[in-house]
């Protein structure tokens, strides 16, 4: 038997078992093999040294780019969209809720055969009123497809953000793969603690809730990158050395703006299994320069340079940067324009279209590839699949801390013991 009919064999029983309830029934003559992000995890983690891909997919060139390129180098893949980017108020057309549906028609049109989570990123949670929304609105997340979510509660205090991942256990199927944050992403104000990462896991593991990613506030930021500060790699090893007992991976954000090389050291000197990759992708299918860090370029006037032949076509970049001026939107603002330009971006000629996709695919099969070494991933993510024998390959980790030693009395009680250095006000949603 050769090794692609094997592999091809793999595929079709990770594909009749490996897919979660939601799917199938979404999905039911599906051939895109849309998978827990726990699988993902267990794939990095089985090769070593290896980090998963989460693509912010902002817009649909970015998902056909994405997982085009994930089929070149045989590697599983996330593709992930933030509150504030998909959620209820969203300045994306991509959501929470059809990113799924977008996702699955592209495997199946392009004949994808590599595992694809479905993530819901930064699912925010910044007041009780937030709090009391998402049991409704997760939920719903779900039923349209999501198979992974990242409970983000970093915008309040510790006591706060733990007891809000507690509360919304019943809302996050037990199969679905997790993310927990500490620490909001403020580049080098603010940085996360290995204290408070612990109070966060223990306090979680005392609930019987074990998640499979932590992210930090570890020196990075989100959108354009603005000072070579960047991701601070011996925190990170330092938090993630700390947690080692609890098995839990670690999830890098705001990648754009450090170079491969910090990038490298992350995937070979932490336990990180997960990073994400948003603004990058962005500025290469709309056409626009970059350099190595994934961050577009300016003028000395501080306007993007629109790159000739690529992308959108120079009549559409015109009239997004008048739409632009129009309403005083500069720099890491043109996100913005995600949502009003999408149909447009949509309407352009095939070749147009076909060379937005493409230069995203040739960013990320190197990302892949050169940067974090997953190419090959998707077979471990087939054996993860017949190793567990369905959709769900449990917890990592088990149930170490006593739960009378964490009540809502003593989580509050505890927490006044740790730094309460959140850094400066202000939005710093992607």
């Amino acid at each position: 038997m050769t090794k692609q009919k094997a592999q091809n064999q793999d595929f079709e029983r990770a594909l009749s078992i490996g897919r979660p309830p939601n799917v199938v029934h979404l999905f039911p003559n599906s051939k895109a093999l849309l998978v827990s992000g726990k699988f993902i995890d267990r794939a990095m983690r089985a090769k070593g040294q290896a980090i998963a891909l989460a693509a912010n997919g902002r817009n649909l060139f970015v998902i056909r780019g994405v997982l085009r390129a994930a089929q070149r180098a045989n590697a599983a893949v996330m593709i992930e969209i933030a509150k504030s980017e998909g959620g209820a108020n969203a300045y994306c057309a991509v959501n929470y809720w059809n990113m799924a549906r977008q996702i699955d028609a592209v495997c199946n049109q392009e004949h994808i055969q590599v595992p694809v989570a479905v993530h819901a990123d930064h699912y925010g949670i910044k007041n009780s009123a937030d709090l009391t929304a998402a049991k409704v609105e997760v939920p719903t997340m779900f039923e349209a497809g999501i198979t992974s979510i990242a409970i983000d509660a970093s915008h309040m205090p510790d006591d706060q953000n733990l007891l809000a991942n507690i509360e919304l256990k019943e809302q996050v199927p037990a199969w679905a793969g997790l993310e927990t944050e500490v620490g909001e992403i403020k580049g080098s104000q603010g940085l996360s603690t290995k204290e408070e990462a612990l109070f966060q896991i223990q306090g979680l593991n005392a609930h019987g809730i074990f998640p499979d990613w932590i992210a930090l506030n570890n020196g990075t930021t989100h959108g354009i990158e603005a000072s070579a500060q960047g991701i601070q790699v011996e925190l990170t090893a330092e938090i993630h050395q700390a947690l080692r007992a609890f098995n839990i991976s670690g999830a890098q954000h705001g990648t754009s703006g450090n170079s491969s090389d910090r990038l490298r050291q992350i995937a070979t000197q932490t336990q990180t299994t997960k990073a994400n990759v948003a603004t990058a992708l962005q500025m290469i299918s709309w056409g626009l320069q970059v350099n190595d860090y994934g961050n577009a370029q300016l003028t000395d006037a501080g306007e993007f340079i629109k790159v000739a032949d690529q992308g959108m076509s120079e009549a559409m970049w015109a009239e997004m940067v008048a739409y632009a001026q129009a309403k005083e939107i500069k720099g890491g603002a043109y996100k913005k324009l995600n949502l009003p330009f999408e149909n447009k971006l949509l309407s352009q000629p095939l070749a147009i279209r076909e060379r937005m996709a493409k230069r995203v695919e040739e960013f990320i099969y190197h990302l892949l590839t050169e940067v974090f070494n997953a190419q090959d991933t998707a077979p471990l993510v087939f054996d993860e699949i017949a190793k567990a024998g369905s959709h769900d390959p449990g917890p990592k980790s088990s149930r170490s801390e006593d739960p009378a030693q964490w009540s809502q009395e003593q989580i509050i009680e505890k927490a006044k013991s740790l730094d309460s250095d959140k850094g400066p006000e202000g939005d710093f949603d992607d």
